[in-house]
């Protein structure tokens, strides 16, 4: 341990564990029997380009991890599909690949089981398959995987893509990605002859993204550029979005805001107007950690978005979703969670959202118990 540069160890302050990474990288070139701390910092030993070779070689080429959730959502007026409330059993099965020392494969099965009708609907999906490595000193992903776009869970975008995902640099982050929104196939054209009338499921078409982060002190700044092509809950017209953000930590809180900027401004069916501004604001207060039994934490949002600004939205509640063809959404949402017991963790999320060009409104509870392992 040769502390820091100027001699100095810092001993009076806790260590970090990009700090701890360092020390353990440092210990493994000088040939130490680290595996155990390695296997622990895997993830910061990776983000300083350290490859834990020799870990890796002692272990199963193909590695699995799954979770298990069960989830139950009461509506206030049965807004979404006409139903006032919806259970589902959801299980993933991950199934992780190293290729080589830089490169990785990784697949995702999932299955959905529907706990309201009696029929025993379900359905399996081979829903992610994408490789991941370095080429140099950039990130690469190519394949199908959720992408989470705008912040948070996904205030613009969160859904699978078809896409190559590039990342450059460690402070100051730069990311770019280039693909198609899953599922998006145009199929026939609608009665006007010009707008792409797109099969069920479909979100979108290709799209391309560009986002800026880094972190000062406590203090986060992120910003992004977003375009989308044939958007469907805009009756197939483009969709340009510019975001920018920014959280701040304090103690146990959290506070975080994000601005969103469309060019659109109008829904071309029904030529219904839509606002250009968007935003999200959130507070949190610690949170649950699936590795720590009693974590917990509470958390409140509250959201001002055009239908401009999201194509898929990321919250769990399927509400602002359903208000997409209704020019878009605002409302809070106020949950907790729970960390029960190790890797099992409940949530309740309570939401109001109102939509924009009509006087819809909903109230949902949400609530989810996720087993991992």
């Amino acid at each position: 341990v040769d502390g820091y540069g100027n001699g100095t160890f810092g001993g009076d302050r806790l260590m970090t564990r990009y700090e701890m990474a360092q020390i353990v990288a440092k210990a493994m070139a000088k040939g130490a029997n680290v595996d155990r701390l390695a296997a622990e910092f895997a993830d910061e030993l990776d983000s300083l380009g350290v490859r834990v070779a020799a870990l890796e070689k002692k272990s199963d080429n193909v590695k699995i991890n799954a979770q298990i959730r069960a989830m139950y959502q009461s509506y206030d007026k049965g807004t979404w599909k006409g139903t006032n409330h919806t259970s589902t059993l959801r299980s993933r099965i991950w199934l992780n690949g190293q290729i080589n020392e830089d490169w990785k494969y990784v697949g995702m099965i999932q299955n959905q089981q529907d706990l309201i009708n009696d029929s025993g609907d379900e359905k399996t999906e081979f829903q992610r398959a994408f490789v991941t490595g370095r080429i140099g000193g950039v990130k690469v992903e190519a394949g199908r995987n959720n992408t989470a776009l705008g912040g948070g869970v996904g205030n613009i975008l969160s859904h699978r893509t078809d896409a190559v995902k590039l990342g450059f640099g460690k402070d100051i982050k730069l990311g770019l990605q280039y693909g198609k929104v899953a599922n998006a196939t145009a199929v026939a054209l609608e009665a006007d002859g010009k707008t792409p009338k797109f099969n069920d499921g479909s979100l979108a078409g290709k799209y391309w993204a560009a986002t800026l982060g880094g972190q000062v002190g406590a203090l986060g700044l992120n910003a992004g550029y977003y375009d989308f092509k044939d958007v469907t809950n805009l009756g197939g017209q483009d969709d340009s979005i510019w975001s920018i953000g920014a959280d701040y930590k304090f103690g146990d809180f959290k506070l975080d805001a994000t601005y969103l900027r469309s060019d659109v401004d109008k829904q071309e069916i029904g030529g219904q107007k839509v606002d250009k501004d968007g935003y999200v604001i959130g507070l949190a207060y610690k949170g649950a950690k699936a590795a720590k039994a009693g974590s917990y934490g509470v958390y409140a949002k509250y959201y001002d978005q055009p239908a401009g600004t999201y194509i898929h939205h990321g919250m769990n509640t399927d509400l602002a979703n359903d208000f997409r063809k209704d020019g878009g959404f605002d409302g809070y949402m106020i949950g907790v969670n729970y960390t029960f017991a190790k890797n099992i963790v409940g949530a309740v999320e309570y939401s109001d959202f109102d939509a924009k060009n009509n006087n819809k409104n909903d109230k949902t509870i949400w609530s989810e118990v996720i087993f991992t392992f």
